[in-house]
């Protein structure tokens, strides 16, 4: 072993698997299993699914607090999103819960057909979103945006922490309607205590100003984000970060508001391949209002993804908070 390698921490098979919190960054474990199930103590008509997976997306603490209103439907995703419509039709919402490339990749056709074209209220909450494992293209869903964004009527969140995720759940149990929602698992950080930061479905929250660049983000890349204008700000630049959590309806509003103010850069930070996601519905969205900032997209590459640990993976694509702040400032230059 040579000196530079002594120096650096070996990363390990777990790291694929690891907690995206950063060393000493507070979180809360399985905030989703948890907000639901106590959200189902007032609501009877919560019923929670899954794939097989209960245990690796925090459902398995729903099912112990309400067995009886737990149904496990083995590995078969399309069987789990046509059990969810017909418990819909019941009255029941159903939560489906599965990994985000099973959810989508395999069960696409069903979500289309059984569960949006009908418009039936059920929760589709899918972990491992983007670049959120190490273990390649297989559990890798780099692509999930850019499919479910397609689907008329479907409303589509982003979370970025642990309290995010705790407000969503109400909020998209209230709201009528089929729902997608990104999911974060295990021991989830906890980052927008900091910014008087309330979930509201459909909106966009300016979580801090600057007059130098703005990044609109959403997911654990509004968590990147701000930690990137902390770093940017010792260097007098200075950053504001717009969280968009709920990607589809955008909140037009806010969106054009923000990118319009004059002299910033507008950067648009996602966890999902530069196709089809985030960056290119607000590029769209810019474009027909007649906005035209200088614009750019911090976002995966359009490939298939390696396998490896995370913190390496996010440093080569891109989506790390050096990466981040290195991009933001070459572009500024």
């Amino acid at each position: 072993m040579n000196a530079n390698s002594s120096e650096k921490p070996r990363l390990t098979t777990s790291a694929m698997i690891a907690s995206i919190a950063t060393e000493g960054q507070p979180v809360r474990n399985a905030p989703f299993g948890h907000a639901l199930a106590t959200l189902a103590q007032q609501r009877p008509d919560i019923v929670g699914l899954s794939a097989d997976l209960a245990k690796y997306t925090d459902l398995h603490i729903f099912a112990q607090a309400h067995p009886e209103r737990f149904f496990q439907m083995g590995m078969a995703e399309q069987l789990l999103i046509g059990a969810a419509g017909g418990l819909a039709k019941e009255g029941f919402i159903p939560f489906a819960t599965t990994y985000a490339v099973f959810g989508t990749r395999r069960a696409y056709d069903f979500i289309h057909q059984v569960i949006a074209e009908e418009n039936l209220n059920v929760k589709i909450c899918c972990a491992l979103p983007g670049l959120t494992t190490g273990y390649g293209p297989s559990h890798q869903a780099t692509d999930d945006l850019a499919m479910m964004r397609a689907i008329p009527g479907l409303t589509i969140i982003d979370p970025c922490d642990a309290i995010d995720i705790e407000q969503a759940i109400p909020k998209i149990a209230e709201h009528q309607g089929p729902v997608y929602m990104r999911l974060l698992r295990g021991k989830v950080p906890v980052v927008l205590d900091q910014y008087d930061y309330q979930f509201e479905l459909g909106k966009a929250k300016l979580l801090r100003n600057g007059p130098d660049a703005l990044i609109i983000s959403s997911g654990i890349l509004t968590m990147r984000a701000l930690e990137a204008a902390q770093q940017l700000q010792k260097d007098n630049i200075n950053v504001a970060v717009l969280h968009s959590p709920t990607i589809k309806p955008l909140d037009e509003d806010t969106l054009l508001k923000e990118a319009s103010r004059t002299g910033r850069l507008v950067v648009v930070a996602e966890n999902h391949s530069i196709v089809g996601g985030l960056g290119e519905a607000i590029a769209a969205l810019l474009m027909r209002a007649g906005i035209t900032p200088t614009f750019r997209q911090i976002a995966l590459p359009d490939c298939f993804l390696a396998a490896g640990a995370l913190p390496t993976l996010h440093d080569r694509y891109g989506i790390s908070v050096n990466a981040i702040s290195r991009q933001i400032r070459t572009w500024l230059q």
